[in-house]
């Protein structure tokens, strides 16, 4: 194989999927969008620091399990047994806790608002680690290209899929933990990195033994759709949460016009031509009524150390709706 056809396929082939992909996740999020730049650093980190950081970490914990597997294997079994354990132990365990570590750090952004956000930066996460890994996988295959496209399927198709898939998991669970007390932070977040590291284990293993390989292609389907469905229903209760608080709002204090509520909770309707004055940022009242929407419904489920950020933000954002919706028409009149 020409070494600079084979660099392009791997360039190719390894980001073009990944991508897609990632342009699909943030599309699916369709209530309250995340930025597209926060998104794609999420990706960015999973692409590099997650790489560097896990190929420092399995080195140093691979030094360990090698150690132990030595000192008390038989020397037949001992260097399976330890590449064995690269895949099922290390592999798992430091993957996904280097990719994870941004997703903790990413549970600070004001744009961080629940299980759907935490979903989407987790799952950027695990593409951009998914398709530097591709590449290389890529790069150091045997010439050969019949051989070389059906790595590319297995990977583009299950194991890039597979690093989405955990820190979607896990971001789901940090952005779920994020306004609950200390106690619930302390148990979900972990349990949501142990799901993400056993899904890696069960993937791993299966896929070290061709008696076990369709168990792991099964189980990865599997778990592309349920996760698939968990996030669809997580999306649907979000635009069920925005309609609520905007109804209340409507109700309740008069910013946001009740004939509005025929357009703005519907990611069809709130941005078709005719239902706003002439002159109103549509694209701005619209993010800035949806942030209303999350922060009124997040002041109800956060504990009382942080609510009076989100009433003052609340605050805030009725003042900037009034401002688009009423400030700007007295000017022009």
């Amino acid at each position: 194989m020409n070494p600079l056809i084979h660099l392009f396929l791997a360039g190719f082939f390894s980001v073009v999927p990944m991508i897609m992909y990632l342009v699909i996740i943030w599309w699916m999020d369709r209530y309250e969008r995340e930025p597209f730049w926060l998104v794609s650093m999420n990706f960015f980190w999973g692409a590099t620091g997650a790489i560097i950081f896990g190929i420092i970490g399995s080195m140093i914990m691979g030094l360990g399990v090698t150690e132990f597997i030595y000192q008390f294997a038989n020397d037949s079994d001992a260097g399976t047994l330890n590449n064995l354990a690269g895949a099922v132990i290390v592999a798992p365990v430091i993957e996904e806790s280097t990719k994870g570590i941004f997703l903790l750090m990413m549970a600070f952004s004001r744009h961080f608002d629940g299980p759907v956000d935490g979903a989407v930066y987790g799952g950027a996460v695990g593409l951009g680690f998914g398709m530097t890994e591709n590449f290389l996988y890529f790069m150091s295959f045997p010439q050969d290209y019949v051989g070389l496209f059906m790595l590319i399927i297995i990977r583009t198709l299950f194991s890039a899929v597979l690093h989405c898939c955990t820190q979607a998991v896990f971001g789901a669970a940090i952005g779920f933990a994020k306004f609950k007390g200390l106690f619930a932070k302390l148990t979900i977040i972990p349990l949501g990195l142990g799901i993400a590291m056993f899904m890696h284990f069960m993937w791993n293993l299966t896929v070290s033994f061709n008696s076990t390989a369709l168990i792991g292609f099964a189980f990865m389907i599997m778990s592309v759709i349920i996760i698939f469905t968990v996030f669809q229903f997580a999306v649907h209760h979000e635009g069920k949460i925005i309609h609520r608080e905007l109804t209340d709002e409507a109700n309740t204090t008069g910013y946001i016009p009740k004939e509005h509520l025929l357009h703005l909770p519907f990611t069809s309707k709130r941005y078709k031509k005719g239902w706003l004055t002439a002159g109103i940022n549509q694209k701005e009242y619209v993010k800035t009524a949806i942030k209303l929407a999350i922060r009124k419904n997040q002041i109800k489920n956060i504990k009382a150390t942080g609510s009076n950020v989100y009433v003052k933000e609340v605050e805030t954002l009725r003042t900037k709706i009034y401002t688009i919706l009423y400030y700007n028409q007295q000017k022009q009149q």
